[in-house]
């Protein structure tokens, strides 16, 4: 899972924001190189003025100095199965830049935690009366105020502004439309810095389940949306029979583990080399980069074409030879669309590195309800059964590039092209050895998952089968906690940068406990539904009986899938996913796997050993990560933010 871990507190000079993520792409010397080389070969094309920048919007007025607290979760670098947890620098997924609009989030958040911990007066003044038990008991369950100190020595300190030549007679001055005049930033900043320096930022448990509630919302949709276009082609062909359902699990794990997990591994980089150049005030760059990652891409895509051109006989080598038969002609379909699949992962970080993270959203609200429509269409309406799912997924892949292109061009990002150069033709080297440990980390995770769809496949067609149906389940549920990680990686990550160690542990808590939350609501849900769930995928009463045997250790798994989720994104936070990338490794393959053969074909246990061993898996990465955030000195994680944002 490629993830973010900023420290949120950009560094000005002049008018480009210079300043790193804590782990972020400004951490990267190659990246550095990449952008000096580039520069140097066309210095005079990519040059941008710094009043370009300005004249955009994009910076401005809010080149005003001090701690930026508002940064928003990104949501977009995944949709596929259980995207995986990225190392060091090229699974950043979050652009340092802050947009206007996010810049003024940032101060209104300041404005509102010195208010909640009354260093600034209420925004509105509530009237003196008494309240009755009921507005008691609602205030202490839903107030984000930090109860106030009683004593005089603990009093948050006032911080006195003297009055200038700038200073409002009558009031409090306001800029146009309302917002603070200039003279406020600063008082705004003088307050927040020496209330963060005598320690009196606190935060509430109510004003972080708020703030992660919020961030998480709207990347629910994005997740579920994006992992509708694989899961309708399985309800689509589930209803044709048996064999279909198993030979389209069979075919969706051959094509994550040979060109989806690659290509969304390889495209971390471009979370860090995108960036660094918008970054550095060069968007044009951004563009360059762009292409470099599409003509590589398109060198993969040969040996895409080569290995499921001959899909067929491979995997006849571990199931049947029908099954097998009917994976590879899927494979063959799915490809006409994988070239534009790959340029809409790369399309993604474009947009990203640029702050414009709604545009995959409205993309995907277009092309989801698209995509079930052209499955009806083919695999039913026209009477083209499996030969038409994959279809209608590739046909629904070739929208998305052509979608994201059409906001570049109509609504935003296009100021980052700078049209087509040889110059991405060349410098390809700091670019794949950027792309290959983030290769290596998505495939390494998803694979230790789709090993058992393939374990599966010697056990028996029926069994087969019922593993598509759980595979998929469990990948629709894995879209809940997984936004809740990344919410919660960023605040942590935003209280880190602003030197709020103990509103960050707060947040930790708060994250945690939600992905408990989650996780027991989707394992209710899971074994309370467990005959009722199956049944949309296939009539078949052999696969129902076989999911709702399993079922219930699948509904105990999720548990341990929302908090490992929320570990990844509380070492995310902090900046220390190298760890967790490690520890999912060696869980993964040392113990999970092991157990999961061990119980499913050594003891007999079938498709619920497989299971189990996974279950097992995923509850020691929770623990041991947990265990590793827990013993980590904050303190230190919050230097090292500090040294690497000077550094930027």
């Amino acid at each position: 899972m490629a993830s973010p871990s900023s420290a949120s507190r950009p560094i000005t000079k002049g008018k480009q924001p210079v300043a790193a993520e804590f782990g972020g792409p400004f951490g990267s010397p190659l990246a550095q190189a990449v952008l000096a080389r580039d520069l140097a070969e066309c210095p005079d094309e990519l040059d941008i003025d710094a009043n370009d920048i300005e004249a955009d919007g994009s910076e401005s007025d809010e080149s005003i100095p001090g701690p930026t607290l508002y940064r928003r979760p990104s949501g977009i670098a995944f949709g596929a199965i259980r995207p995986a947890l990225s190392l060091g620098p090229a699974g950043a997924d979050e652009s340092p830049i802050l947009s206007r609009f996010e810049r003024a989030r940032s101060r209104e958040a300041e404005r509102s935690l010195l208010r909640d911990n009354h260093i600034l007066p209420p925004k509105h003044q509530p009237p003196h009366k008494p309240q009755g038990p009921i507005a008691s008991l609602y205030k202490r369950l839903f107030s984000t105020k930090v109860r106030q100190r009683v004593t005089d020595e603990e009093s948050p300190p006032r911080i006195v502004v003297e009055p200038s030549e700038t200073t409002a007679l009558l009031g409090e001055a306001r800029g146009r439309s309302g917002a603070p005049a200039p003279h406020e930033h600063e008082h705004l900043n003088e307050q927040w810095e020496a209330a963060v320096a005598a320690g009196q930022i606190k935060t509430t448990w109510q004003r972080e389940a708020k703030t992660i509630a919020t961030y998480s919302r709207s990347l629910v949709l994005t997740f579920l949306l994006q992992y509708s276009l694989n899961a309708t082609s399985i309800f689509a062909v589930g209803r044709l029979g048996t064999r279909e359902l198993g030979a389209v699990s069979l075919a969706t794990m051959t094509a994550s583990i040979t060109c989806y997990a690659p290509v969304q591994g390889l495209v971390t980089s471009l979370d860090t080399l995108c960036a660094q150049a918008y970054g550095s005030g060069h968007k044009q760059l951004v563009g360059l980069q762009l292409q470099r990652m599409i003509y590589f891409l398109m060198v993969y895509f040969i040996f895409v074409i080569v290995v499921w051109l001959n899909a067929e006989w491979i995997l006849a080598t571990w199931i049947d030879p029908v099954s097998a038969a009917l994976a590879g002609i899927y494979l063959r379909t799915l490809m006409l669309g994988v070239p534009a699949y790959m340029c809409f992962e790369a399309g993604k970080r474009f947009v990203q590195a640029q702050g414009i993270f709604h545009a995959t959203t409205y993309v995907l609200l277009i092309a989801a309800p698209t995509n079930v429509f052209v499955n009806w269409l083919f695999v039913w309406h026209l009477g083209w059964g499996f030969r038409g799912a994959p279809l209608a997924v590739a046909l629904t892949q070739n929208m998305l590039p052509w979608l994201l292109l059409l906001y570049v061009w109509k609504v935003d990002g296009s100021q980052a092209w700078g049209g087509f150069r040889r110059a991405a033709f060349k410098n390809w080297g700091p670019m794949i050895r950027l792309a290959l440990p983030g290769m290596v980390m998505v495939v390494a995770e998803w694979f230790a998952f789709e090993i058992l769809t393939l374990a599966c496949g010697r056990i028996g067609v029926a069994t087969l089968a019922a593993q598509s149906v759980l595979m998929t389940v469990t990948a629709i549920t894995f879209q809940i906690p997984f936004p809740v990680s990344i919410a919660g990686s960023t605040r942590i990550a935003n209280l880190i940068g602003a030197n709020l160690v103990d509103a960050a542990k707060t947040s930790a808590k708060v994250t945690v406990a939600g992905g408990v939350l989650v996780g027991l609501f989707n394992a209710t849900m899971l074994f309370s539904f467990r005959y009722q769930i199956p049944r949309l995928f296939t009539p078949d009463p052999e696969v129902i009986e076989i999911v709702a045997t399993v079922m219930p250790v699948v509904a105990g798994m999720q548990l341990f899938d929302g908090m490992a989720a929320v570990s990844h994104g509380l070492l995310r936070g902090i900046g220390r996913q190298e760890f967790g990338g490690y520890a999912n490794l060696i869980i993964y393959y040392v113990v999970a796997l092991p157990i999961s053969f061990g119980l499913g074909f050594g003891v007999g246990w079938g498709l619920k050993g497989l299971w189990f061993g996974v279950t097992v898996g995923l509850g020691l990465v929770a623990l041991v990560e947990y265990l590793f955030v827990w013993l980590s000195d904050w303190d230190l994680i919050v230097k090292d933010a500090e040294r690497r944002n000077r550094s930027g």
